[in-house]
């Protein structure tokens, strides 16, 4: 059977492992906004240009640039929640972990009581000493 402890251990794994696959999505996030705001200077400097091939496009990067605001706001917004999450999923795992630490502490406890039981029952089952018989 296995003791709470064990189970809390592996309770402590599987959240570790959620705070990791949280910490990647927060990571995929902030790199799709970075690759978002990389976007939005491009469309911006086609807008500011100078170049023939530009100017008769300014109105299509004009709307490419404001759906690239827009997804951006989309996207802060998922950043945040991801952000949440991920404390959450850390202040969970720290709980667990707290509670295991606390669990095996207790069993090591109870190992010892029964030990230092085993060896008291040992004592007092085995004969007296041989000094006392003589006097």
């Amino acid at each position: 059977m296995k003791s709470r402890s064990d189970k809390l251990r592996r309770l402590v794994a599987v959240q570790r492992h959620m705070e990791r696959m949280a910490e990647i999505e927060l990571a995929s996030t902030a790199q799709a906004r970075q690759e978002l705001v990389e976007k939005q200077e491009n469309a911006m400097q086609a807008i500011s240009s100078m170049e023939p091939i530009h100017a008769g496009l300014k109105n299509q990067y004009a709307l490419q640039y404001e759906r690239h605001v827009s997804r951006d706001a989309q996207l802060e917004k998922i950043q945040e929640v991801q952000e949440k999450q991920v404390l959450r999923e850390k202040a969970k795992g720290d709980r667990l972990n707290d509670h295991f630490l606390l669990a095996r502490e207790g069993e090591d406890r109870e190992r010892e009581e029964e030990g230092l039981l085993d060896l008291l029952e040992i004592r007092l089952a085995s004969p007296a000493s041989s000094k006392l018989d003589e006097t």
